[in-house]
């Protein structure tokens, strides 16, 4: 078999690991190594070769090499608390920054608890540990449900079109996990625990900085946030897939739907409450990353408005672009359209002062062909009951409206905030739900592919890092846009996208983790999702313009 790694050869004359294989590049690496590529699908490094391929290692230094090491690490962390709390239960709930926020049933989170769960990880990683995965047939996988009475990686036995079973084994433990694990307990380098509200916080690095563990900073709106929708759908009783999909096949559905819209609309109502009891605000500014929903959001917000007596009146930062010779270039010399230099911040600032104070200004719009702005007599005048509603990337940054009074903005935060469960240790991130809204929304309304859309999408998540989620904290509200059931009615447009992209292609790997995710969910027609709801500025056939 032939094998290539960075555009070397090698001859093997019998099936291998690619730990073995490469056990020198690996070990020689500058950041730890925890996963592999091999034919563009994400392996282990236990991962048996019996092909020819090409490999591609993954260490933490990238994003994907984090997501192996947060997982292994949560893993770790379920292996010890079985350990020591056996007769107890504990949920992975969300994620908030660098960590993940965890509860336990009937546990009080004392600093004996802290201690305990810290020394007994740290002792397991020092150990350097072998987790190996082992795929079952659903024959012997329904031994093992029978025996264990475990509902560990139910969800994949559920689902009838899957043969094999995997599950994760180390020592006598076993568990599941929606994603490749490292092969190592050993590889788990920096972790933290610390009390959080009524549950814990267990801390790691981020793939920039993968040898540290930055200092913590609170997020109190964003947790406020995210724990309102977690104990809502508590209540609901779909803060899993399985009980979403269980609501489906009982026909229940319908009422989760409205139940969630309703739950939107009566935000939206109140935030537009909360902007006419603040009698100073002449401006409301939304921020959020790709795929928040940002438009659907700010025309039901400006419904609202107008209930209270207010008329919003819309502004786009997009024609406030500096001259094209002017524009910022990135580390590559790429025009950086998304830093707030970009921006014609005297202008912009010069236009906003004028209009709050009663006076009349020319509009620019930005010929984005030529790089310029153009006068094309675009006269614009606020009255007194009406209000500027201003929607950008960097909203939230005070450096925007420099000019403008705090007492004055009314700063808003909205992102699909997801709080839906595999199950207690395997969460859906919320990245990925923006991922999938963003690959059908770009094939709806621009054409493109799904490969298109995982081409370019790192570069979003990097703009997003720096211009949007450091000031999520400024906001004077956070709105959470994310839907229970979205998932479930995407599904059948973005598993067709999804399913295009061949495995000769780099994507391939990308697009079969989503798939290998949204498989299980079960699929409901698009005519059950409202009109007006959000979730159409993705689907189409909305209420709204886009």
């Amino acid at each position: 078999m032939k094998i290539i790694y960075q555009n070397k050869e090698y001859e093997i004359q019998e099936p291998i690991t690619v730990q073995k294989l490469l056990e020198k590049e690996i070990q020689e690496s500058e950041h730890k190594v925890v996963g592999c590529t091999f034919n563009n699908e994400y392996q282990n490094l236990e991962y048996e070769i019996q092909t020819d391929g090409v490999i591609e290692l993954i260490n933490t230094f990238s994003k994907e090499g984090m997501k192996i090491y947060v997982r292994t690490l949560v893993y770790i962390m379920s292996k010890v608390f079985e350990k020591l709390y056996p007769s107890k239960k504990m949920t992975v709930e969300y994620q908030l920054g660098n960590a993940m926020f965890c509860v336990c049933d009937d546990l009080e989170i004392t600093e004996e608890f802290i201690q305990n769960m810290t020394k007994e990880i740290q002792s397991i990683i020092d150990k350097d540990l072998k987790i190996q995965k082992v795929t079952m047939t659903r024959e012997q996988a329904k031994e093992l449900y029978d025996k264990t009475n475990t509902s560990k990686g139910r969800l994949q036995y559920d689902l009838k079109e899957n043969d094999k079973i995997d599950m994760y084994y180390c020592e006598d433990y076993y568990n599941y996990c929606y994603g490749t694990l490292a092969n190592q307990t050993g590889k788990i380098e920096k972790f933290e625990i610390i009390k959080y509200y009524e549950g814990f916080l267990i801390r790691y690095p981020s793939s920039k900085h993968p040898e540290i563990i930055k200092p913590f900073e609170a997020t109190k709106k964003l947790s406020w946030a995210l724990e309102e929708y977690e104990k809502i759908h508590k209540v609901l009783d779909v803060n899993t897939v399985y009980k979403l999909n269980k609501t489906i096949e009982e026909k229940r559905i319908k009422d989760v739907i409205m139940l969630a819209e309703a739950l939107h609309e009566k935000k939206i109502a109140n935030i537009a409450d909360d902007i006419l009891t603040r009698k100073n605000v002449k401006m409301v500014l939304i921020a959020g990353p790709s795929s928040s929903g940002k438009t659907t959001f700010a025309q039901r917000l400006g419904i609202q408005l107008k209930l209270n007596g207010l008329k919003p009146v819309t502004i786009s930062v997009d024609n406030y672009f500096v001259e094209r010779t002017e524009t910022p270039r990135d580390e590559n010399g790429e025009y950086d359209f998304e830093c707030i230099e970009a921006i014609d911040l005297e202008l912009f600032n010069d236009h906003l002062v004028k209009l709050l104070n009663g006076e009349e200004v020319e509009i620019p719009e930005f010929d984005f062909h030529v790089g310029t702005k153009r006068y094309n007599g675009k006269k614009l005048k606020l009255d007194k009951d009406e209000i500027l509603v201003i929607e950008g990337i960097h909203c939230l940054n005070d450096k925007l409206t420099s000019q403008i009074s705090k007492e004055e903005k009314y700063k808003i935060y909205i992102s699909a905030l997801t709080v839906l469960n595999m199950d207690r240790y395997n969460r859906i991130s919320t990245t990925d739900t923006r991922l999938i809204r963003r690959i059908v929304r770009d094939y709806q309304f621009r054409g493109y592919s799904a490969i298109h859309t995982l081409k370019t999408w790192h570069k979003v998540v990097q703009g997003e890092e720096k211009n949007i989620f450091p000031f999520q904290e400024e906001a004077d509200t956070i709105f959470n846009t994310s839907l229970i059931y979205e998932i479930n009615a995407l599904k059948y447009i973005a598993d067709e996208l999804l399913n295009q992209i061949t495995p000769d292609q780099k994507e391939y790997a990308e697009a079969l983790r989503l798939r290998n995710m949204i498989k299980y969910f079960k699929p409901i027609p698009n005519n059950l999702v409202p009109t007006n709801s959000l979730l159409k500025e993705f689907l189409g056939g909305g209420d709204f313009s886009y």
